[in-house]
């Protein structure tokens, strides 16, 4: 007598599978808004070079790289605070206070490196103080760095109302300095700076962080649920004002790249509006505004992104320059209204 083996009935693996997908769904989410900003820019370079031509030229990008790297260090620095849950309006103030702090250090005899050092140590005050009155004041990060940003403007004001010119031996020089890393035809050669590199090693050293240390872990954490993180014993507190300081150093470091890039000039009026570019940069990158989520790499496609906004109304011609701030307005809606989405999805 034969035994007869039944055979599970056709698609009884289907609710495994269902779930399977379903876990993966939720578990990507997050990366969804950063393979958005990608796709973005890749619909836009391929646009510029059909339109106008000579965009994927080494020149081109090596240029392009090149004028937006103190961008990208800003939108690292708001990457980490706004993965807290924060947000840090100061940052365009204090690259101004710096620029014009440190050239005139340069200008009474202080040692150029000192002085290319202080610009990143006062940076870093800005941020103390703030995360300091958002820690143990209970000062909305808001309120607390639009404080900041008025201090840091009206003291650069009150150190000059005119262009400052750093001494033609001063080592800031040296962060612009260009390095032919490919011989092209004619112009088209990729020429990089010292200034982009320290933003890519900025880059590096910030996903390194977010992702390998425990501090960078109890970012995440602040951001995602704070009550949670201190039930874990995570250091909230002191993490929380390290977050402010690492913001604040970041913006004397653009501020020394950015000096050098110019020239050596600093003014008063340096920066004004490169809080919301950073801003802009981390949330079309795909970090959501409340917190908790988010990647550093996609701050820097954000920040590609509004690189090759102005690049393709600079090759127009024809497209009036205030129109750069509506559009990239518009890209920032659309990002934050997929955030919205994704997020009451995943609440559901």
């Amino acid at each position: 007598m034969s035994a007869s083996v039944s055979s599970p009935p056709l698609g009884a693996d289907s609710p495994e599978r269902a779930g399977l997908l379903s876990r993966l769904w939720e578990r990507n989410q997050s990366i969804i808004p950063s393979l958005a900003a990608v796709a973005l820019l890749i619909v836009m370079l391929v646009y510029a070079e059909i339109a106008y031509g000579r965009v994927f030229h080494a020149g081109t990008m090596s240029s392009l790289l090149v004028s937006f790297a103190p961008t990208i260090i800003l939108a690292v620095g708001m990457t980490i605070v706004i993965l807290s849950g924060g947000i840090d309006l100061s940052v365009g103030a204090v690259v101004a206070f710096t620029s014009v702090a440190g050239v005139m250090l340069m200008n009474v005899g202080v040692n150029g490196w000192l002085s290319i050092l202080l610009m990143i140590v006062f940076g870093a005050l800005f941020g103390l103080v703030s995360g300091v009155m958002i820690q143990y004041f209970n000062v909305q990060p808001f309120i607390a760095t639009l404080a900041m940003m008025f201090l840091a403007r009206g003291l650069a004001s009150i150190l000059s109302t005119v262009p400052v010119q750093a001494p033609e031996d001063s080592p800031i020089h040296l962060f612009a300095t260009d390095f032919k890393l490919f011989d092209g035809p004619k112009v088209n050669d990729l020429v990089l700076t010292p200034g982009f590199f320290i933003a890519v090693i900025v880059v590096i050293a910030a996903f390194i962080f977010l992702h390998r240390t425990r501090m960078g872990r109890t970012v995440y954490g602040i951001g995602g649920a704070e009550s949670s993180a201190q039930l874990m014993g995570l250091p909230v507190a002191r993490t929380r004002v390290w977050i402010y300081v690492i913001s604040g150093a970041l913006a004397g470091l653009a501020a020394v790249v950015y000096t050098a890039e110019v020239g050596g000039k600093a003014q008063n009026v340096t920066a004004i509006g490169w809080e919301l570019d950073a801003i802009a940069a981390v949330v079309i990158g795909g970090t959501l505004l409340t917190g908790g989520a988010g990647y550093v790499l996609g701050s820097v496609v954000g920040s590609l992104v509004l690189a090759t906004l102005w690049m393709i109304i600079t090759k127009d011609g024809t497209i009036r320059p205030e129109y750069l701030t509506i559009i990239t307005g518009g890209i920032l809606l659309v990002f934050v209204l997929l955030q919205r989405v994704l997020t009451a999805r995943r609440r559901t």
